[in-house]
C-alpha cells in the first residue's frame, strides 16, 4: 500500500509518532495544538456512524486510520478500532469538535445524545434530553447546554449540563434549532411559516412569528417572573418553564421595516459572531421568495448575566434575496456559499427543481454567481483542500439533473454529492450511489470521506477520483462521518 503525502504540519507519520514518544517520555502526552495522543496511536482519524452493525447491536461508533484508510492497525489487520462504551441506537449524527477533542452523537433509534472523548476515544454517560426524538439538536462548545427540537410533538428541549436540570417549552409547530458555536445565541424555527416586515414583539399576535430565541432568565428576572401575573409568558415570551419560577423562556424574534421570513429553516453565523443569517427556504419549501434575513447580535440584544443562551431582545434588519434556493449555507470570509434549488417554472422541467450554489458577498450584500449542483435538500457543505467546497444532498433523483441525465441517456452523473471549485467555479457532480449523509473533510491529506446510500466512500480532492475504500466499508448503515483530527470545528458540523 502506498503513503500519500502531507501538507503543513501533516508532513509524516513517522516524524509525528516519534515526537509523541518523546513527549511521552518526557511526562506529556501530546502531538500538535495541546492535543493528547488517543490510545489508538493513531493521528488522522475518521469517526463513522454506524446503524446496526450485527444482529446484536442496533448501533457502533467504528473509526478508521485516513492515512493509510484502514479499520485497522497498520501492522495488525486483525485489528480494529471503536469508540468503547456506545450503546445508542441508530447513531444519526455527529457535531464534530475536534478543537475540543469531542463529539456528540445523536442516536435516532432511542434519543440518545453523548459525548464522545476524542482523546480517550470511548464515551461519556449519555444526557437524556426530556423532550423526546428530536429533529435537530445541538451542545455547545463548552458542552455547558444542549437545545434540541422535536418536530413532531413540537417542543424545545433545553438541558443545562452545570446544574443537571432539563427543560421543556412549548412552541407550536417547533421543528429545527440553530446554536451558534459559544451557545449564546439558539434560535427555533417555526415549520411553514412566514413572518411580515414590523413584525414587533408585544404588539403583533404570538402566532404570527416564525423565529423565536431560546433565553436562560437571570436571578432577579426568574424571581420577578415567579411574582408575575402570568409566569408562563413574562416579558411576552411564548413559553417560560418551569412556570413556578421560569429558567428559560421562548421569546419571539421581531422583524424590523426591512425584513420578514419567508419558511425560515435554519440560521448561520458570521465568523465574528456579530450577525445571525437566517436561511429563508421560500419555493423551495413552499413559500414565496428565497434569501437571507440578517439579524444583528449586539449586547443591547442580549440577556446580560444569565446561563446558557441570551438573545432576548433580537431585531431582524434586513433581507437579501437568493433566486437559487436557499436550505444551507457556510461561511469563507466574507464569502457566503448558499446551497439550495430553483423552481423551473416554464420549459420541459417546470415544476421540477435545480439546485444551485449561488456565492454572496456580504459585504455588498449581492450575490456574484451561481452555479448548478446536485439537486435534493442539502444538508451537508464542508471546505476541503485544493481550493473545494462538498456539498451533500438527499433525494436528488427527484430534480432537473436526474431527467436531464435520462435525456442524455446516461451520460451525465446525477449524484447526491458536489465538489465545488472556489478557485475556478465549476461544479463536478459524483455518479449517484445514495443520499449524501455524512462529509468529513481529512484536511491536508488531499481527501474527504463521505457517507452515501449507506456506505462509505473516500474520494480525492484534486480532481474527485474514488479512492480505495475496500479496507474501510462497513457492515451496516454509515449514517454520517467525522474527522476527529480536523484542525478546526467547522469540518463536518455546520450549526
Amino acid at each position: 500500500m502506498k503513503k500519500r503525502s502531507f501538507r503543513g504540519f501533516w508532513l509524516s507519520t513517522v516524524p509525528l509518532l516519534a515526537f509523541a514518544s518523546l513527549l511521552t517520555s518526557c511526562g506529556s502526552n501530546y502531538y500538535f495544538a495541546g492535543r493528547s495522543l488517543p490510545p489508538s496511536g493513531v493521528l488522522n482519524r475518521v469517526l463513522i456512524a454506524e446503524q446496526n452493525p450485527s444482529a446484536l447491536a442496533k448501533g457502533a461508533l467504528p473509526f478508521v486510520d485516513a492515512y493509510y484508510d484502514i479499520r485497522h492497525p497498520y501492522n495488525n489487520d486483525t485489528g480494529s478500532f471503536s469508540i468503547s462504551g456506545y450503546t445508542g441506537s441508530l447513531p444519526l449524527t455527529i457535531q464534530n469538535m475536534p478543537e475540543e477533542q469531542v463529539g456528540a452523537v445523536y442516536g435516532a433509534g432511542d434519543g440518545s445524545f453523548v459525548v464522545v472523548s476524542y482523546a480517550q476515544e470511548k464515551t461519556g454517560t449519555p444526557i437524556a434530553i426530556p423532550g423526546g426524538l428530536s429533529s435537530s439538536i445541538f451542545i455547545d462548545r463548552p458542552r455547558d447546554f444542549v437545545y434540541a427540537a422535536n418536530g413532531s410533538t413540537h417542543v424545545i428541549s433545553v438541558v443545562d449540563n452545570l446544574t443537571a436540570q432539563s427543560y421543556v417549552l412549548n412552541l407550536p409547530n417547533a421543528y429545527a434549532v440553530s446554536v451558534n458555536p459559544g451557545g449564546t445565541i439558539a434560535l427555533v424555527f417555526v415549520q411553514n411559516s412566514t413572518q411580515a416586515p414590523n413584525s414587533q414583539i408585544g404588539s403583533t399576535p404570538s402566532d404570527l412569528f416564525s423565529v423565536y430565541s431560546i433565553v436562560g432568565l437571570t436571578a432577579t428576572q426568574q424571581q420577578a417572573a415567579a411574582s408575575s401575573s402570568d409566569p408562563q409568558h413574562y416579558l411576552n415570551a411564548q413559553d417560560c418553564e418551569p412556570q413556578n419560577l421560569p429558567a428559560f423562556c421562548a421569546f419571539p424574534v421581531s422583524t424590523g421595516a426591512n425584513a420578514s421570513f419567508d419558511h425560515p429553516v435554519k440560521a448561520v453565523f458570521s465568523p465574528d459572531g456579530s450577525s445571525a443569517y437566517v436561511l429563508d427556504c421560500g419555493p423551495e419549501c413552499g413559500g414565496t421568495t428565497a434569501g437571507i434575513t440578517i439579524i444583528p447580535i449586539t449586547a443591547g440584544s442580549l440577556n446580560s448575566n444569565s446561563s446558557g443562551a441570551k438573545g432576548i431582545a433580537l431585531v431582524a434588519q434586513s433581507n437579501i434575496g437568493v433566486p437559487g434556493g436557499v436550505t444551507n449555507a457556510v461561511f469563507n470570509g466574507n464569502t457566503m456559499y448558499l446551497a439550495g434549488q430553483q423552481l423551473q417554472t416554464s420549459g420541459t422541467y417546470a415544476g421540477l427543481f435545480q439546485g444551485n450554489l449561488s456565492i454572496l458577498n456580504t459585504q455588498t450584500g449581492q450575490v456574484i454567481g451561481q452555479y448548478a449542483i446536485s439537486d435534493g435538500t442539502h444538508n451537508k457543505m464542508v471546505f476541503g483542500d485544493n481550493d473545494t467546497l462538498w456539498i451533500g444532498s438527499a433525494q436528488c433523483l427527484a430534480g432537473v439533473t436526474y431527467q436531464k441525465a435520462l435525456a442524455s441517456g446516461g451520460t451525465m452523473s446525477y449524484g447526491c454529492l458536489t465538489m465545488f471549485n472556489t478557485s475556478t467555479n465549476t461544479a463536478t457532480l459524483d455518479a449517484y450511489k445514495g443520499d449524501a449523509t455524512g462529509i468529513a473533510a481529512v484536511t491536508g491529506l488531499d481527501k474527504v470521506y463521505t457517507a452515501e446510500g449507506g456506505q462509505v466512500y473516500i474520494y480525492s480532492t484534486a480532481n474527485m477520483s474514488e479512492l480505495n475504500n475496500s479496507n474501510v466499508t462497513v457492515s451496516g448503515t454509515a449514517a454520517d462521518v467525522a474527522y476527529m483530527d480536523a484542525a478546526s470545528d467547522s469540518d463536518n458540523t455546520t450549526y
